[in-house]
């Protein structure tokens, strides 16, 4: 699976899921930036097959809907669409 990471602070593992294509993945992705968060992400919709699958399954671990972005922080917590000042909180 194709993983990009963005150097900054380190607050724990902090793993966004999305789209890209999807503007809310997007913002998600400028308001971690903006942050200086240590981040890992992953465009589900440009992997294929069984590594698109793989992907799927473990967004539907932490959001059973299956819906973007998908933010998992610290392997704790995940928060599921662009919900600015829940995501400010929780890498406090």
């Amino acid at each position: 699976m194709v993983i990009e990471h963005v150097n900054g602070e380190k607050k724990g593992k902090v793993m966004l899921y999305a789209l890209s294509t999807c503007g809310w993945c997007a913002k998600t992705k400028g308001l971690l930036r903006e942050l200086g968060v240590d981040f890992d992400y992953m465009y589900v919709d440009l992997l294929e097959g069984q590594e698109q699958d793989n992907a799927m399954n473990e967004v539907e671990k932490w959001n059973p809907n299956g819906s973007f972005p998908t933010l998992v922080i610290r392997d704790k917590k995940s928060i599921i669409g662009f919900r600015e000042e829940e995501i400010r909180e929780a890498l406090k």
